[in-house]
């Protein structure tokens, strides 16, 4: 029997990020099928706001004494790729730590590591392993961040293996979890975070930068909302900026009729290139991954951008020559597709962490 004060046991996830001067959230609970309750999500942020003011008004949320899952943004640590160390599993962090020293951004006495396993046992690359590098000054911030709002932190996970989460159970989904499938976040103002899994481990992943401006331009304009599918693949060209021109074409004096193009002409060529930009960093990636896993054939790839995820979807279809879907995983947690796009896109990479086994 349970004593009458004796407290029931929450059957609630809570994963929060702290970065960037925004507090994100999502308060989720599981069904029997494995669907999530969306509970509660949101993002707040400081602003010029005091910190403890600010502390204040993320108490109000009604947090205090839940366990939580803490996901660390992309810019809030390096994730590197080696060759697994030689060594029993008990001497792994100390000879990866020696081994990443000259890769990191600061010394290596002022970060924290882990170890992740690179694919699966059946095929190769099991001799390789990412290392995640956050400096103890990121890892004490979250951790005092919990401490103030009496957070009692389970795990602190990272963007890669949060989506990593979600496609993997779209590809579950789908019937294909032993095929190669690859996703992309496409946010402003942060990098894109391109990954690659099968059988629910991640092979392969890529940061690049987004051009400015590139959510914004109409690259997607008059698209159709659906394509045919497409089989096989098509190379891109290789990629020559706008500014490019050959020597015969310049002219100091800027008398040719081509220098003299209205500024529209050129608002549409700067679009353009940002457009183009983008395609090639998406199209060398998945190059990398033909040649490196060749015995690997890449499935799909599903591509997230907020409110123009769709869009982008068959934009790309059409640009790389191969099939690309949305990132969309609304079917999976009841109630996100309602709140705001702003808080939707802020949200949505923590809700691979509520897919952890066990949320732990």
């Amino acid at each position: 029997m349970r004593w009458p004060w004796q407290r029931s046991v929450s059957q609630d996830r809570l994963v929060v990020s702290w970065c960037a001067g925004a507090f994100s959230y999502v308060r989720a609970r599981a069904d029997a099928n494995g669907v999530f309750e969306i509970i509660q999500m949101g993002v707040e942020r400081q602003g010029g706001e005091a910190r403890d003011v600010f502390i204040k008004r993320l108490q109000g949320l009604g947090f205090k004494g839940a366990q939580a899952m803490f996901m660390l943004c992309a810019e809030q640590y390096q994730l590197l790729q080696i060759d697994t160390p030689a060594v029993p599993p008990e001497e792994l962090r100390s000879a990866a730590r020696y081994q990443i020293r000259d890769m990191l951004q600061t010394h290596v006495d002022d970060v924290t590591i882990d170890l992740i396993k690179v694919g699966d046992d059946q095929h190769k690359g099991s001799a390789h392993s990412f290392v995640v590098a956050a400096t103890n000054a990121v890892v004490r911030e979250v951790l005092e961040l919990a401490d103030a709002l009496d957070l009692r932190v389970t795990v602190i996970d990272i963007q890669e293996t949060a989506q990593r989460n979600l496609q993997s159970a779209l590809t579950r989904r789908d019937g294909a979890p032993e095929r190669a499938n690859a996703a992309l976040s496409v946010l402003e103002d942060q990098q894109a975070v391109l990954t690659i899994s099968a059988n629910d481990e991640l092979f392969y992943t890529r940061r690049f930068d987004v051009p400015a401006g590139f959510l914004t331009s109409p690259w997607g304009k008059g698209v159709a909302t659906s394509v045919d599918a497409v089989d096989g693949f098509t190379p891109v060209e290789e990629y020559v900026p706008s500014y490019a021109v050959t020597d015969d074409a310049y002219n100091p004096g800027y008398s040719d009729a081509r220098f003299a193009a209205p500024l529209a002409q050129s608002n549409a060529a700067a679009e353009d290139e940002r457009a183009q930009r983008m395609v090639v960093e998406v199209q060398r990636s998945l190059d990398v991954w033909d040649r490196t896993w060749s015995a690997l054939p890449l499935n799909g790839l599903r591509v997230y951008a907020g409110e123009r995820s769709g869009e982008l979807a068959v934009w790309l279809t059409q640009q790389l020559g191969q099939p690309v879907a949305a990132l969309d995983v609304s079917a999976m947690f009841a109630g996100f597709a309602a709140a705001p796009w702003p808080e939707q896109t802020a949200c949505q990479p923590l809700l691979g962490v509520l897919l952890r086994d066990g949320g732990t």
